[in-house]
């Protein structure tokens, strides 16, 4: 059913994209849907406010169905998967859960004395606030 749909899904896209580049816009662009004298195109055959009142109303008719088939192919594939929703916020650890930064590893170096961090540094964790070396 997902491939069948992704593959609806694909076409609807490529359709869209031509309709798009066949419409006149106000710079010019490609123009390829015609409107203006001369015989080629559907210029013989609409005038361009026909043709440009079909491409319009083309583009958006696809538009909805690519969004519906977007939606369908969001429900389809991600909705199924777990009974609970998660969350990306769960996966980050909590404050005093996290290791300590490589530089606070030993707890007073970088001070050039001999401080007081040696062992309780930061990476024995036991209350979980930072240490300060003290002079």
């Amino acid at each position: 059913m997902i491939q069948i749909l992704l593959i609806v899904h694909l076409l609807i896209a490529l359709a869209l994209i031509g309709v798009v580049l066949l419409q006149r816009s106000e710079g010019g662009g490609l123009g390829i849907g015609g409107g203006g004298g001369g015989g080629g195109g559907m210029a013989g055959f609409m005038t361009g406010r026909g043709t440009a009142n079909v491409l319009t109303r083309t583009t958006a008719l696809l538009a909805a169905c690519f969004m519906g088939t977007s939606i369908a192919l969001a429900i389809l594939t991600g909705g199924g998967s777990s009974s609970a929703p998660v969350s990306i916020l769960d996966q980050i650890p909590a404050a005093g859960d996290s290791a300590a930064p490589s530089g606070d590893a030993t707890g007073g170096s970088g001070t050039g004395g001999a401080g007081t961090g040696g062992a309780s540094g930061g990476a024995s964790g036991g209350s979980g606030e930072p240490s300060v070396p003290v002079q």
